[in-house]
Formats: structure tokens, C-alpha cells, sequence
């Protein structure tokens, strides 16, 4: 059998935080670097801003004509970074962060590139479905109901 004498790891000085490398916040200690993805630096969370105070100047109107449920879950990397909930079945609409309090009757799964040339109108929804370039889960349909929704608030 073959036996290791040198199974002990090695340790480097300089394994460990750094000096600066944190900051005190209260009682916790916090990077003293900004997480990279800050939302805000996001172009889609900039959209979902806009998009959401569109639909409540014009809310009670789209639910009239969409009533369903969408749930957006925005990806990089494979990993969703920013989900929102576009509700436009009940009361005078609302737009929220996180995923659908009611069953959503619509699932998108959209890379963050993807979702900003869809809402520019760079490329066409339904192509870009059949390419693969986003998924959509539930009533894939009522897709083109939240297009117009998109269309509507560009013309804005």
C-alpha cells in the first residue's frame, strides 16, 4: 500500500482577510469591496423601474386586456440576479419584486442580454423563443399579451 507522510496542509501568511478587506457595519463585519452585480447597475433593473411606474399610471386598463400573471426571472451566468412579478389579473395592477404571492400563469427565464433586446424590440419574441435564447414555462400563449405590454411601454 502506498502511505503519504506529507498529508499536513500548507498555510500561507497571507491566506486570510487583509488588512481593509472588511469594514465594520454595527456588529457584523461587511467586504469592503461592493458585490459585483449591484442592482442597480443592472439595465434590465433600470426597465422593471420604468415598467412598473407605467403600469400604475395605466394598470386598471392592462388588466382588462392581459389578465394574467408573470413571473420574470432574469439570469447571468445561469444564475436568476433579478426576479419580478408583473401582476395584471387583479385589482388595478401592480409590478413587485420576487416571485408571484398568486400562481403565476407564466414563467420566462430570460438571460439579462436577451431580456433588454426583447424590451428594446432588437429582435422578435417568438424567433428568439424558438431558438432557445430564453424559456418560458406555463401558458406559453400569453407570452404575446406581456409583448403588447412591453410595446405599450415604449411608446410611452
Amino acid at each position: 500500500m502506498w502511505k503519504r507522510n506529507d498529508h499536513q496542509p500548507k498555510i500561507k501568511t497571507r491566506d486570510g482577510p487583509q488588512v481593509g478587506q472588511f469594514k465594520e457595519s454595527g456588529s457584523a463585519l461587511e467586504p469592503a469591496v461592493p458585490h459585483p452585480l449591484e442592482l442597480p447597475e443592472l439595465q434590465s433593473f433600470v426597465v422593471f423601474e420604468d415598467i412598473s411606474h407605467h403600469i400604475k399610471e395605466a394598470g386598471a386598463q392592462m388588466v382588462k386586456k392581459v389578465n394574467a400573471i408573470f413571473q420574470l426571472d432574469i439570469t447571468k451566468d445561469g444564475k436568476t440576479i433579478l426576479q419580478r412579478t408583473i401582476d395584471l389579473k387583479n385589482g388595478s395592477g401592480d409590478m413587485y419584486p420576487g416571485s408571484a404571492r398568486l400562481p403565476a400563469d407564466t414563467i420566462f427565464t430570460i438571460p439579462e442580454p436577451v431580456f433588454m433586446e426583447l424590451v428594446l424590440g432588437k429582435i422578435n419574441p417568438h424567433k428568439a423563443f424558438l431558438a432557445g435564447k430564453f424559456k418560458v414555462s406555463g401558458k406559453v400563449l400569453l407570452g404575446q399579451k406581456l409583448e403588447k405590454v412591453f410595446k405599450d411601454w415604449a411608446k410611452c
